[in-house]
């Protein structure tokens, strides 16, 4: 009897190791026009995710008219709370987890971390309008019952020049959904961002510059690495919250592992091995590391067959060698 107990608790420690060592292994849904079908969610699943951020979407027309636009018949389908649940409810019925992440857009592309109003007045309107946005979504990700909420994505100025308004609107987000939480800083700005410790995961878009090459390599690609790692890993520590890319991805184009934050759509030419070799660099340096959550990538589209392809120089792995390393990572560290 006692041989057979401590059987059952080496099952127990090992069942647990093996539950804390899942990687998140997700994918950003991007919205659509059209409503989620099975065989869109098929492909997902071809590639071993077992989660999927899913992006409504509020606007902003300019720093002269700073209340949030959202949910509003004029969104695509998937940009509003109903496309949202559709898309969530269909995923969950596949086993695929979700990250609700709602986003602003600011008309023209204006960079939403360098956003800025002038006045008091202004600033009140736009928090205002934040609040009615994220916990409406708040309400969603309950609803759904959701495994992570996002509370904003790059948003630096927001965040440390009104501080306050965070430190109030973390607990109001936490009376509404129960869950994880996480925020989705820049590279660049996730050292500065004051309230980790009051949510599950460092969330980080983790479009740091690695090397300049044309064609970068794995190895080159791991070197550049080695200047940002450690400072991860050490915030990391101190707060003690695992981190989570809640974005990753590199264009397929030259110089991919240089700037790998730039959406412009000048004609860079195409270049499947930086994005492949780049991909595979993250995936060997982060999803062996205890301390990192997992990540999900930039971006998958709906229609699949679609989508990226041969002559495409954009993020999307879709159709592309880089699709088959995240493929081959993700059944890697799938849960057994």
């Amino acid at each position: 009897m006692r041989l057979f107990g401590l059987l059952f608790l080496c099952f127990l420690q090992f069942s647990c190791s093996s539950q804390s060592s899942e990687k998140i292994n997700g994918i950003s849904f991007v919205a659509s026009r059209e409503e989620v079908a099975q065989s869109h969610v098929q492909e997902v699943l071809n590639i071993h995710a077992n989660h999927a951020a899913i992006m409504p979407f509020g606007f902003i027309r300019n720093a002269e008219e700073p209340e949030i636009i959202f949910d509003t018949d004029r969104q695509w389908h998937g940009e509003t709370r109903k496309g949202a649940k559709q898309y969530i409810e269909m995923l969950h019925k596949s086993g695929v987890k979700v990250m609700l992440k709602p986003q602003i857009w600011i008309w023209r592309g204006l960079f939403t971390g360098s956003f800025e109003l002038e006045s008091e007045k202004d600033w009140q309107v736009f928090e205002e309008s934040y609040e009615r946005f994220i916990l409406n979504y708040a309400e969603l990700a309950a609803e759904a019952e959701v495994d992570i909420f996002c509370i904003g994505t790059e948003l630096e100025k927001f965040v440390t020049i009104r501080s306050d308004f965070w430190s109030k609107l973390i607990p109001k987000i936490k009376k509404v959904y129960k869950g994880k939480l996480t925020y989705a800083a820049n590279w660049d700005e996730y050292k500065r961002t004051p309230f980790w410790q009051e949510l599950d995961f460092i969330g980080i878009d983790a479009y740091f510059p690695l090397c300049e090459h044309e064609t970068p390599t794995v190895a080159q690609c791991r070197e550049g690495w080695q200047r940002h790692k450690p400072d991860i890993k050490a915030l990391s520590e101190e707060m003690e919250r695992p981190v989570l890319f809640t974005e990753f991805g590199y264009r397929s184009t030259h110089q991919t592992a240089w700037k790998p934050w730039l959406v412009d759509r000048h004609e860079n030419p195409v270049n499947m091995e930086g994005q492949a070799n780049a991909t595979t660099a993250i995936f060997e340096e982060f999803w062996p590391e205890e301390w990192f959550a997992g990540g999900y990538v930039w971006k998958w589209f709906i229609n699949h067959k679609e989508s990226g392809g041969s002559n495409d120089n954009r993020f999307t792995p879709q159709n592309k060698p880089a699709q088959n390393v995240i493929k081959s990572f993700y059944e890697e560290y799938q849960q057994k």
